[in-house]
This record gives C-alpha cells, structure tokens and sequence, in this order.
C-alpha cells in the first residue's frame, strides 16, 4: 500500500486485508486512573486517566497532568482494570439496590477500597475501606457498610493495586504561601464578573 504519508509506508501494510491483521502483544499502553486529595482531611477523589508502560510511570504521569490543574495533597493511581464498578442509577436511587449478582462466599478475604459517585458527571470519592472475598462481595458489603449514602455509581478496588505516594514524598505539593497567583483561587473571576454585571445595570 502506498500512501503520501511517509509514516504510513514505514508501516509496510499489505496492498489488501483480505485477513485481519495480526496485532503484537502490549500494542498499547496500560490505562491507568489518578486519584487526588485535594486538601488535608478530604477524601481520595478520582481525576481522570493516563496511559502508562507500568504503576510508577502512570504515576508520574499522573502528577504532571493533574496535579499542576489542582490543588493536592497527596496522590494514588491504579489499573483501571482493578475497578470493580456498580451499575449507574438513576438521581435519588442507590447503585447498591441495582446489584442482582450473588457475592463470593469462598476464598481468602483482601480489602478493598470503596469510592461513591453521588452525581453522575462528579468525581468518585472514597468513602472507606472493607474486608471482602471479592468485588462483589465488596459490593454487598459496602451497601452494609454505608447505608446512609445513595451514590449513582460505586467503585470497589483492591487495596493492593494502589499506588499512593510515600509520606516523605507529600512535599511534592507544597506550595510557597506568598506565591498565591500560582492558585486559581487567586483570581476572582466571579467577583470581576459580577462587578461589570453591575456596572452595566446601574
């Protein structure tokens, strides 16, 4: 096949593909999903995904892509293949009353950690740790565990497969107090905004 494209012809494709192609193993890198705490005394909260070869890369990469756009605290990442998720709700309904699936009652106990959505478009938020014989024993667990929350969607994932940061490493965060203009709180967008509303109303 040739193409205007010089990196299409490096490629060296077939001139038909009467049969699929053949695609190497790690073709692609991992998926993995960063969570962030915000401020001291806040929950781990997720913030989006990064590709990675391995955990420590998607952590660093995490860091870069998400911890210069929000004020954290600490930082943890993990496969996305380790989140277990519920099914999604619908406003004031629970995930946990959508869960149909019998729990595990066999094998060796692991904890987990559990996060709750409680709007969809919002961030998952941890709200606790269990002890449980598998994702959907988790599941069955945290409707136990949490009675008084109706999140729209929950996430259990092993505990084992986090990334955190190490306490010696929490000062990658910290900021110089005299340097506020770094933080968007600096600016007072709404106030400016408001401000010319006024102006131009009066």
């Amino acid at each position: 096949m040739e193409s205007l494209d010089p990196r299409v012809n490096r490629m060296n494709l077939p001139s038909s593909f009467d049969e699929a192609m053949h695609k190497e193993e790690m073709d692609q890198l991992a998926t993995y999903e960063v969570f962030l705490v915000p401020k001291e005394g806040k929950p781990l909260e997720s913030v989006g995904p990064v590709h990675a070869s391995e955990i420590e890369m998607a952590f660093v990469f995490g860091k870069e892509a998400y911890s210069r756009r929000f004020t954290c605290v600490a930082m943890a990442v993990c496969p996305t293949s380790s989140i277990f998720p519920s099914p999604v709700s619908e406003a004031g309904q629970s995930a946990y009353e959508l869960l149909t699936d019998q729990a595990e009652t066999e094998g060796d106990e692991q904890q987990y950690e559990v996060f709750h959505m409680n709007k969809r478009g919002k961030f998952h938020k941890h709200v606790g740790s269990l002890m449980a014989k598998g994702p959907l024993d988790a599941l069955h667990q945290g409707k136990e565990a949490f009675p008084e929350e109706t999140p729209q969607n929950v996430w259990v994932i092993p505990t084992s497969d986090f990334h955190f940061n190490s306490e010696e490493d929490s000062d990658l965060w910290a900021t110089l107090p005299e340097k506020k203009y770094r933080d968007a709180i600096f600016y007072k967008a709404g106030d400016k905004i408001q401000k010319y509303k006024d102006s131009v109303n009066s």
